[in-house]
This record gives C-alpha cells, sequence and structure tokens, in this order.
C-alpha cells in the first residue's frame, strides 16, 4: 500500500511539473524532440497514476462494495482444487483399487460394483455420525460396499481399535465388519479413563477385546495378529493414501471417484452413488 501511494503521487507530479525536466528551449518554437518528450512523461505520469488508483480502489471494491465477487473467487478455487483432487483420486481409485481393499475391513456387500471409501477413527465422533449415515444408505441397497482405512490419529484412542478390525478380517471378513459395527456404535473408554493417559489404551484395549469376543472372533489369535505385516501394511497404505489425497483429518470419504471430505448425510452418499 505504501508503494502504490508512492508511485501516485511519483505520478501526479510527473503529470504536473514534468515538462521542467527537460531542457529549456524556444517555448513558441519548440523542437520535435522536445514535444515527444513531454507527450512521453505524460503518458507515464497518466500510467502511473491509474496504475495506482486502480490497486488502491479494488481491494474497496471487493471487500466493501461487492463482497461477492471475493466469495466467487474463493468458490471457484476450491472447485477447481476439488476436480484435480477428484481427477488424481480417480486415476488411483483405477489403478489401485485392490492393493485399497486388500487388507481393510468391508461393510455391507463384498463383491458389490460400486464401492465407498471411508478413511474414519473410532474416537471420533465426526466418523460415527457419517458411520450411522452408511449403513443407513447399506441397509437399502446391496450393490455397495464400504471399505474402512482406519486412519490412527488419536494415540492410544485409534490405535488398539484399528488394529483390531484388521486383524479380525484376517479370522473372518464379517465378523471383522460386526466388530467394526460395534466399535462405532459403542462406548470403548470413558471420560474417566481419559484422566490416566499412561492406561488409557490398557483400558480402551481389554473393552475392545471383550467386544472382539462377543463378535465371535478369537481373542488370543487376534492380539498376535494385531503386531503382524498384514496390519502395519494396512496402516501403512492408510498413510500412504491419505497423504497422496491429502487428507487431513476424518471422516473423509471417496465415493465412486469424488472426494467428500467431512461428514454428509444419506442422502448425498446415495446421490454420490447414483451419478
Amino acid at each position: 500500500m505504501t508503494w502504490t501511494i508512492l508511485v501516485l503521487v511519483v505520478g501526479i507530479l510527473l503529470f504536473l511539473f514534468g515538462g521542467m525536466l527537460l531542457p529549456k528551449g524556444d517555448e513558441k518554437k519548440p523542437a520535435a524532440g522536445r514535444i515527444v518528450a513531454k507527450k512521453c512523461i505524460t503518458l507515464i505520469s497518466i500510467i502511473l497514476i491509474s496504475g495506482s488508483m486502480c490497486r488502491l480502489y479494488t481491494p474497496f471494491y471487493l471487500t466493501a462494495v461487492n463482497p461477492a465477487i471475493v466469495q466467487e473467487m474463493v468458490s471457484g478455487m476450491q472447485e477447481q482444487q476439488q476436480a484435480e483432487k477428484n481427477k488424481q483420486i480417480r486415476k488411483v481409485v483405477r489403478s489401485e483399487g485392490e492393493q485399497l481393499m486388500r487388507d481393510a475391513p468391508v461393510l455391507g456387500n463384498r463383491d458389490a460394483k460400486k464401492t465407498i471409501y471411508v478413511w474414519t477413527d473410532f474416537s471420533c465422533p465426526y466418523c460415527r455420525r457419517v458411520h450411522g449415515e452408511i449403513e443407513r444408505v447399506l441397509a437399502d441397497r446391496d450393490d455397495t460396499r464400504v471399505v474402512i482405512k482406519n486412519f490412527s490419529i488419536h494415540g492410544p484412542l485409534s490405535d488398539g481399535p484399528a488394529k483390531a478390525v484388521i486383524a479380525a478380517k484376517l479370522q473372518d471378513p464379517e465378523k471383522a465388519a460386526k466388530l467394526t459395527n460395534m466399535l462405532m456404535t459403542r462406548d470403548f473408554y470413558t471420560q474417566d479413563d481419559l484422566k490416566d493417559q499412561s492406561k488409557l489404551a490398557e483400558k480402551g484395549g481389554a473393552n475392545v477385546m471383550k467386544m472382539a469376543k462377543e463378535a465371535g472372533l478369537d481373542v488370543a489369535k487376534l492380539k498376535e495378529d494385531m503386531k503382524g505385516e498384514v496390519v502395519a501394511r494396512e496402516l501403512r497404505n492408510v498413510r500412504d493414501m491419505a497423504q497422496r489425497f491429502e487428507i487431513n483429518g476424518t471422516p473423509f470419504l471417496i465415493i465412486g471417484e469424488q472426494a467428500f471430505p467431512g461428514a454428509i448425510p444419506a442422502d448425498q452418499i446415495e446421490a454420490a452413488l447414483d451419478e
């Protein structure tokens, strides 16, 4: 802003007094060179004044007179960025879909033609909300499967459940889906547990194992598999894909070949599936 004002002042001074910079000559019969030079100075001063005025007025116009333009510009930029992200997602889903699904728990019809990938966290309230919306969708249609990508981002509250459902798939995909639903709809820790972070993983883990047993899983084998390469590989895949898709939080859904950050309602999920 300071430089703009300075340029404006210089432009005004050139316009008013620019002729004084030229060597004096016969005013009645000025030389052609002097006339050209004077016109050049005037033109430069007009350019400086016009440019400065535009730079000074434009922010005022955009913020005070017509702020809707700024909103439209931001919206357009976001749409362009989203379109680029969707383009990248299409490429990855088409070429690496099997890898995305290989070790992950799957809800719904595992042989369905339509797929939802959801980056989620069992300790995230928004993830629990969108899980309920996904369940509504699955209850109405059998042409859709949901691939659960457990994005472990909340430390001990995330790690144990994420590893458990991935390991559960090694025993039985249906029991893994059942455990996933249980962890999304029940509390596996209390507010009192949060007071002692040193024992949070132990207390939460014990509750997860109780649910796993209720789901019909072999708890001893589950604990062993949670330490294995398959679980580690899936968690790496989740993190790698999150980085490629620029996923910074949960929930994050990929429906078909479109990205949807945040908890979206069932009707929006249905609309995306039907596109």
